[in-house]
């Protein structure tokens, strides 16, 4: 029996995920009006929950995945309400890790919104890497992320066009 590190085990589920991931969408395309041709496309700016903003009450994981596919430099505008009397308030988190992210372990997670900065326009994350990028709401010790809609993991292609 060959034995695996944590490390190794998340390097190779990941390779398989992204490799079945790609190998579907080339079999069965994207939803309509996508395209993975990326060559002459520039970086997209991707309002994230589309006009519905980052809230309480919307699925990010299926959201993700009807906006994909994302590449790297493109840019995710998280747009919430400031706390007040009626709305609750949001914040950002990045994780580090897959299991940190599906156990919503604040404490290993970096917040990458405050409770104001989603106010008018929004403030963007570029994904400038290609790698696993995991966000949730940490508002109320992480009960947003705990019941498991303000969540969501995107995976951005590299780009076949290295001008961008």
């Amino acid at each position: 029996m060959v034995a695996f590190s944590a490390n190794q085990g998340i390097i190779l589920l990941l390779a398989i995920v992204l490799t079945l991931s790609y190998s579907s969408m080339l079999a069965f395309g994207f939803p309509p009006g996508h395209s993975f041709n990326n060559r002459n496309n520039r970086p997209r700016t991707i309002n994230v929950g589309g006009s519905e903003n980052w809230r309480f009450g919307l699925n990010y994981t299926e959201w993700s995945i009807h906006n994909g596919p994302f590449f790297v430099k493109d840019t995710l505008v998280f747009k919430y309400e400031a706390p007040n009397a009626t709305t609750p308030p949001h914040s950002v988190y990045l994780f580090r890790d897959y299991w940190s992210f599906l156990s919503c372990n604040l404490k290993r997670a970096k917040m990458v919104g405050n409770l104001n900065q989603g106010s008018g326009k929004g403030f963007k994350f570029v994904l400038q890497r290609f790698q696993p990028y995991f966000f949730a709401c940490g508002e109320h010790a992480g009960l947003h992320c705990n019941l498991g809609m303000m969540k969501f993991a995107v995976v951005p292609f590299p780009r076949w066009n290295n001008g961008y």
